[in-house]
């Protein structure tokens, strides 16, 4: 399994890029380090990545009514890092659609 699962494309996260244009957000491997994650969005956007932030989620219960009763679960605990790159970097998620 990779370091880095997926970029994170929300409002929320969108909103910070448009503030600081050198910051971006992926969900990463939960076992994965900021030493590791740095090396992987330098390999694989070739970028020089100032530094790494990096938050754990936990997953929450949830809960819902039906008609055959209540139905409960629990969304999945996932990891996220906030990545700052160098002044002039940038990364295009966009550019081979």
């Amino acid at each position: 399994m990779g370091i880095l699962i997926k970029p994170i494309l929300t409002e929320k996260q969108t909103a910070i890029s448009e503030k600081f244009p050198n910051r971006y957000g992926f969900r990463v491997a939960p076992s994965a380090n900021k030493a590791e994650i740095k090396k992987a969005v330098e390999e694989l956007y070739g970028v020089k990545v100032e530094s790494v932030n990096t938050i754990n989620y936990a997953g929450k219960k949830k809960s819902r009514y039906t008609k055959s009763g209540v139905i409960s679960g629990k969304t999945s605990a996932f990891k996220k890092a906030i990545i700052t790159l160098k002044e002039g970097d940038s990364i295009d998620f966009f550019s081979n659609i």
